[in-house]
């Protein structure tokens, strides 16, 4: 792997209730918790993590859960729809699945390739989605949910842009995607570095209005890097281009810088080190309540405040 971007590394999402999120993702969608822990900045809030047994860049997704915050607006200046990759022939299975746990879907195709769409419980745009590239990675499986139907992890993400130009500089110039396809107001992006969750769309539209932060909606989409080494050198880039970005953060399970695209999308780039096993065995991977290093004095102060979860 070299000094490139590979792909996604994850995206995190708000939710207006801990317990209701929790059971979605891990119950009907299958995918582990990762890791549970809270918000850095607000330590009575949950901060959850779903992905692959492993918790490999690339299959997380995770979420502020802040209780009663109340629904968002999706729109432009914000990544609108998440698009998983499910194996050849599964949607089948997820049709008849959320058929009978009553979650209303559409089908339909996106450059060539078959997905459903529906909603999470707080109205987060997903898509699952039957990719035509081969995707090998190791899935989480659970009683109802089998290695043939599970989720592999992220497909693309789609930003939806007033203008789309600006953003694709960024894209392509600092981040080293290149156009893959376009129809109409949809642009795929795409970079060669690794095989999986490497696609970004972008819906290009001045008739979607803009969209508003709050349960239901995308908060930030992380970039990710090999390691430290490689961030900061992609954090000179991005100065060099003119953007602001933050210094770099220990967010305990990886490296991060934080800057605002052109269109209004928060970015993150983060790295692979030192990943979920850093504080837990992968075996006992979210079953246990972990706190950011200041938060830990105040354990006891903090499992009170937190919402009860069973």
């Amino acid at each position: 792997m070299e000094n490139r971007i590979l792909g996604l590394h994850h995206i995190t999402a708000i939710a207006d209730n801990a317990k209701r999120n929790l059971d979605f993702y891990t119950q009907v969608l299958g995918v582990r918790l990762v890791k549970k822990t809270v918000n850095f900045d607000d330590p009575g809030t949950y901060h959850f993590y779903f992905g692959n047994e492993e918790g490999s860049p690339g299959t997380i997704l995770t979420f502020f859960p802040w209780e009663g915050i109340g629904k968002g607006t999706n729109g432009s200046g914000l990544a609108t729809h998440i698009g998983y990759s499910v194996p050849k022939g599964s949607l089948e299975f997820w049709k008849g699945r959320f058929q009978q746990l009553n979650i209303s879907f559409e089908e339909g195709e996106i450059f060539g390739e078959k997905l459903i769409s529906f909603q999470d419980p707080d109205g987060l745009q997903l898509q699952f989605i039957e990719s035509e590239s081969p995707d090998d990675r190791k899935v989480w499986t659970t009683d109802d949910i089998k290695d043939e139907n599970a989720l592999k992890g992220f497909h693309n993400i789609t930003l939806t842009l007033k203008k789309a130009d600006p953003t694709i500089k960024v894209l392509t110039d600092i981040f080293g995607y290149d156009l893959q396809k376009q129809e109409n107001e949809r642009y795929r992006f795409a970079t060669d570095a690794i095989e999986t969750a490497n696609l970004v769309d972008i819906i290009e539209s001045d008739k979607i209005a803009a969209g508003r932060n709050a349960a239901g909606t995308n908060h930030h989409v992380a970039f990710r890097v090999k390691d430290d080494q490689v961030l900061m050198e992609f954090r000179e880039k991005v100065l060099s281009a003119g953007f602001s970005i933050t210094p770099k953060i220990d967010r305990d399970y990886f490296y991060s810088l934080y800057f605002r695209e052109p269109g209004g999308v928060l970015f993150e780039i983060a790295t692979d080190n030192p990943g979920f096993t850093v504080d837990e065995p992968l075996n006992e991977l979210g079953q246990n309540l972990k706190l950011p290093k200041q938060h830990e004095a105040l354990r006891e102060k903090i499992e009170q405040v937190l919402p009860k979860l069973s």
